[in-house]
């Protein structure tokens, strides 16, 4: 099939810079990650910044069951290891997911201490760590620079908009200055960087969606995780949504294929892809509208629609 000019090195022959190449390029081979909620919280939780937490959230909705805070990290791991080779394919090699709220908002002698336990677990080769942009600082950067001269380390930062009056509305109490400074920060010490972005956020144009991919195409992130927004059942957003549906965009399967198909044309080519969608068990549901299908079915249909177009990651860049 037609190729852009880019070298693809990726190993697994897709038009996108896919996850699994992507491990398959850094380990040789299958890598599981697994989750750990160590019961951390968020600023905008905790009183600090606010209550209530980011209008969207219910962390129940992703967490595995074997996850829960009053569990060691130890246990944490060691069931979710027990749990994956019960449902997929046996891995060797482990990254330990900090997953839960914000896995930065705690002292640094408190996180070496949680860290620390992970990495000692045989087979752990990493941290990926999910957080905030706002509970990051030098010293933090600094200790997770030096462990990943050893191990990989990847700091995830939930984003979620590119646009501070989405950010304001959705209760995220930081705005897009601030994902900017710490991403570039992260970056600059050559810790492997991910973000975390959500189509379809109340307001937002699928123009604006769409300027997105070249806004964080111009940032140093070495990954990015695209979200649907989900409307869960007892979040704020959900009766935000509720109350005046016309002010969101909820795609349709096959409209959301084809704009990810858009955003995947635009984005940097480098740029590693962890999921073009998220997926929640039905139950959490406010708005079942995707409930049919799994992400594996929908990947399929969004490389359908790659080859079908004859396209691929940043051939938009190209022109």
């Amino acid at each position: 099939m037609d190729r852009q000019p880019y070298v693809y090195t990726w190993g697994d022959n897709r038009r996108f810079n896919s996850y699994a190449g992507y491990f398959g390029r850094i380990f040789g081979g299958r890598v599981q990650k697994v989750s750990i909620d160590a019961g951390f919280t968020c600023p905008n939780r905790d009183g600090l910044l606010g209550k209530g937490g980011c209008t969207y959230c219910d962390n129940d909705s992703f967490n595995p069951s074997y996850c829960v805070p009053r569990k060691s990290v130890t246990e944490q791991i060691r069931e979710g290891i027990e749990f994956h080779a019960r449902r997929y394919r046996r891995a060797d090699k482990f990254l330990a997911y900090f997953q839960a709220y914000s896995n930065t908002y705690a002292p640094l002698e408190t996180l070496k201490k949680i860290y620390s336990e992970a990495l000692e677990y045989p087979g752990v080769t990493g941290l990926v760590i999910g957080t905030r942009p706002d509970c990051i600082d030098s010293g933090k950067l600094d200790y997770l620079a030096d462990l990943s001269k050893k191990y990989h380390i990847v700091l995830e930062y939930g984003v979620e908009s590119c646009y501070d009056r989405t950010l304001k509305r959705i209760n995220r109490k930081h705005d897009f200055e601030c994902s900017r400074r710490a991403i570039e920060e992260t970056a600059a010490r050559g810790i492997t960087t991910g973000m975390h972005l959500i189509f379809g956020l109340p307001g937002e144009t699928v123009q604006e969606m769409l300027d997105e991919a070249d806004i964080i195409s111009g940032l140093p992130v070495n990954s990015v995780k695209f979200h649907q927004l989900q409307l869960l059942k007892n979040t704020e957003i959900t009766k935000e949504y509720m109350r005046n549906p016309s002010d969101f965009h909820v795609f349709d399967v096959p409209e959301y294929i084809d704009f990810m198909t858009k955003i995947i044309e635009k984005l940097r080519p480098d740029i590693v892809v962890e999921r073009i969608a998220g997926e929640v068990p039905p139950k959490f549901l406010a708005i079942p509208a995707w409930c049919s299908l799994r992400n594996d079915q929908l990947l399929s249909l969004f490389e359908k629609n790659l080859e079908i177009k004859n396209t691929w990651q940043g051939k938009m860049r190209e022109l």
